[in-house]
Formats: structure tokens, C-alpha cells, sequence
């Protein structure tokens, strides 16, 4: 396959060994996107079929569980073509910064999870959100001073963790 089917950086299919290079840089923020998954499946998982998530009051907006997956799924793949596209790009300042956000970002989803089912602290959790929503908006601002297709690929992540940061601070204040 080549790097400009799968929306890579412009210049790097013409050079076969930064094309093999590329592909292990995808790899690796599949990999990377993939331990965020790990960690909030594991905290997730037990919560969401226990007594104490079912007996959350929770907003008649709140999407079917079945949602939830399919959902995840194309956004974490969405943002692990994000930091490759970034990672592709022209090394310097601009780069750099974006790619340290990139990681905040990732970082700041896994923690979420963590603090919301596994620690139950849903107040914590709403504010984490929102802190989540400001580091998605500054790495998706960064990238796209980088490579203007980037936050085409952050803006569905960007529009779901809005919504999750009114149902977090929702179910926050129903059952506090």
C-alpha cells in the first residue's frame, strides 16, 4: 500500500526506505493507541457490567453501550494516523510541540477511564474531561500548523469528547 492511499505525508512515498520507515512509525502509534485502549478496556470492562455502573443515574441522551465500541475504535485509529502524520512531517519546533501533545492527549484518555470506573471518582473524572478536551484542541491547533489534513482526522475525536465532557459532567452531577 502506499503512503499517499493511507493520507501520508506528501514526499514520502517517492523514497522507499523512508516508506518501510514510515510504516514501523505507524506501527508504533498503532501500538502506542492501542496501550491507551488496554488500559481503559481493563478499567472499563468489570465497571460497566457491575451493580454499581447500572445503578448510576444517568441522562435518557446517553448512547446504547453498543455505541461505544464501534465508536472508539475508528477514533483511536483516526488519532494514531494524526501522530503518524505528524511524526512524517518536517522535524522541528512545531513538530516536536505537536507530537509532546499528541502523547498529553493519549495520556489524558487513558486517565479518564481510570478515574471514572476503576476509581469511581466521577467528579474527578468530569474535570479530567474537560482538561482532556483543552489538550485535544491544543494538539489538533498544533498539528495543523504542521500538516494542514491532521485535524481532519482529530475532528471527529474532538466533536465525541465534547459530547462526552456534557454526559461525564451530566452523570457527575446526578449522582453526586
Amino acid at each position: 500500500m502506499q503512503l499517499s492511499q493511507l493520507g501520508g505525508s506528501e514526499g514520502l512515498e517517492h523514497n522507499p526506505t523512508l516508506n518501510r520507515e514510515s510504516m514501523v512509525a505507524l506501527g508504533a502509534f498503532s501500538a502506542l493507541t492501542a496501550g491507551a485502549v488496554l488500559l481503559n478496556a481493563s478499567s472499563t470492562r468489570e465497571a460497566v457490567e457491575g451493580r454499581w455502573y447500572k445503578h448510576l443515574k444517568k441522562p435518557s441522551y446517553q448512547p446504547p453501550r453498543q455505541a461505544f465500541a464501534p465508536v472508539w475504535t475508528t477514533l483511536y485509529g483516526l488519532i494514531a494516523v494524526s501522530g503518524w502524520r505528524i511524526w512524517g512531517s518536517p522535524a522541528g519546533a512545531q513538530r516536536s510541540r505537536a507530537l509532546g501533545l499528541w502523547f498529553v492527549q493519549l495520556g489524558l484518555n487513558a486517565a479518564w477511564s481510570h478515574l471514572f470506573f476503576r476509581k469511581r471518582r466521577l467528579k474527578a473524572a468530569a474535570v479530567e474531561n474537560w482538561v482532556l478536551l483543552g489538550s485535544i484542541a491544543a494538539y489538533t491547533a498544533a498539528a495543523s500548523r504542521v500538516d494542514r489534513k491532521t485535524p481532519w482526522f482529530m475532528a471527529p475525536y474532538l466533536g465525541w469528547v465534547s459530547f462526552a465532557n456534557v454526559l461525564s459532567t451530566d452523570i457527575a452531577r446526578r449522582n453526586a
